[in-house]
């Protein structure tokens, strides 16, 4: 080797790889950190919030613990509410008094965290989801604790708190067989309705997807009508009660226009079609006039239209008229009613352009079929209400109510 040459090693140079050594999960150090902050404040939490800000604590991997520690004084053993071994403090929200006064505060204070470590409102919901789940582990007077703090949660609008992540835990079976979600259910309607409308809460409902099964939240023995009607009077919620009632008197017309939309396109018996109403009517206690409406509702629906033919369209309507004029001869049962019918379609053929010029043919032939009699067709001419089209049915009909009238006078 010459004497200018430096020495060089052989063989191939291996590479290693760096290993991230995760430090071990340590919660109760955690638990026991955020605990003795409280307990340096006294917990006033204007300082326990400024506290917790200055501080270096692992929130993004302890964020469950946090949120115990706030609703529970402490740590809480894994997949339980019953509290761990390790430090404890006496400020927690289920340690203070059921009233909103004492849990308003809570609910900023969170509010404050959140909006500076928003993504620990995963960690909230995940402590709510347990907490709900195990209500029957809880106290009567701590499960209302926690439903004033949800309903006052979503009255200040909490950082984005999901409903359907609350109020879905509540509809287990043996939770709701207890009566305890209905409980649970009363005392947050009750509280949030104090500073928001039923309407707002009825948004939350159905973000919650439970708008529809409000019924769901009763004991099986108390799931009816009247059951929910019952019970929310005596809470003293009597626009909830109103709600439901009209929530359900529309699902029960709905499905029985469906079923007789069915019938009628089927072509039916008439006599079948019939009783499936008189029935359906009992059962739902429709009023009168609501029957009346959704009868021609579902005639006209099952007209089979043809497009932009007029005349055929014409004749579709005016025999689907004559085809199931019994049906509503049986419950046009006396003037106000037949006059009902009148608005009703005037209305529609106001605002079906198909129908438009068949207002004074449809009169005409429900006249000659027996459904209207001439003293109502002669009011709703004269003194009708309903200004939908009104002037043009009136111009239009006018040759036939004279008819009406020379036929009177000849009498």
């Amino acid at each position: 080797m010459s004497s200018k040459e430096k020495p060089t090693l052989g063989g191939t140079r291996i590479k290693t790889r760096k290993r991230n050594i995760a430090a071990p999960l340590d919660p109760a150090a955690f638990a026991d950190a955020v605990v003795q902050i409280y307990l340096d404040n006294a917990g006033d939490l204007e300082l326990v919030a400024k506290s917790i800000e200055s501080s270096d604590l692992n929130f993004s991997r302890y964020g469950d613990t946090f949120f115990e520690v706030i609703f529970t004084g402490g740590r809480t053993q894994p997949g339980t509410t019953k509290p761990d071994e390790g430090e404890r403090h006496p400020y927690s929200i289920l340690e203070g008094e059921p009233k909103r006064e004492v849990i308003l505060p809570y609910v900023i204070y969170i509010q404050k965290i959140l909006r500076r470590r928003p993504f620990l409102i995963k960690n909230l919901e995940n402590v709510m989801r347990k907490f709900l789940q195990s209500l029957e582990l809880f106290e009567e007077n701590e499960r209302k604790k926690l439903a004033i703090f949800t309903a006052l949660a979503f009255s200040q609008k909490l950082s984005g708190l999901p409903p359907e992540t609350v109020l879905q835990p509540l509809l287990k079976d043996n939770l709701v067989a207890k009566g305890l979600v209905l409980s649970f259910i009363t005392d947050f309607f009750k509280e949030y309705l104090i500073d928001n409308s039923l309407d707002d809460l009825i948004s939350i409902l159905k973000r919650g997807k439970v708008e529809d099964n409000l019924l769901d939240f009763f004991p099986t023995a108390k799931r009816s009508a009247e059951g929910f009607s019952e019970h929310f009077t005596k809470e003293g919620l009597l626009p909830l009660v109103e709600y439901n009632e009209k929530k359900m008197f529309e699902v029960k017309l709905k499905e029985t226009k469906s079923a007789l939309t069915s019938l009628i396109a089927e072509e039916a018996d008439v006599s079948e079609v019939i009783e499936t109403v008189k029935q359906r009517v009992r059962d739902a206690k429709f009023p009168e006039i609501e029957v009346v409406r959704m009868l021609w509702d579902v005639i006209m629906d099952a007209v089979q239209w043809s497009g932009k033919n007029q005349q055929q369209n014409a004749n579709s309507a005016l025999r689907q008229v004559k085809t199931w004029a019994k049906l509503l001869n049986t419950f046009c049962t006396n003037g106000k009613l037949e006059l009902e019918l009148m608005y009703k379609i005037q209305i529609q053929c106001y605002e079906d352009t198909k129908l438009m010029k068949l207002f004074p043919e449809i009169v005409r032939s429900l006249y000659d079929l027996d459904v209207l009699v001439e003293d109502t067709i002669l009011h709703w001419f004269r003194k009708g209400t309903n200004p939908k089209g009104r002037q043009i049915f009136v111009k239009a009909l006018e040759p036939f109510v004279n008819w009406l009238e020379e036929a009177e006078e000849e009498d």
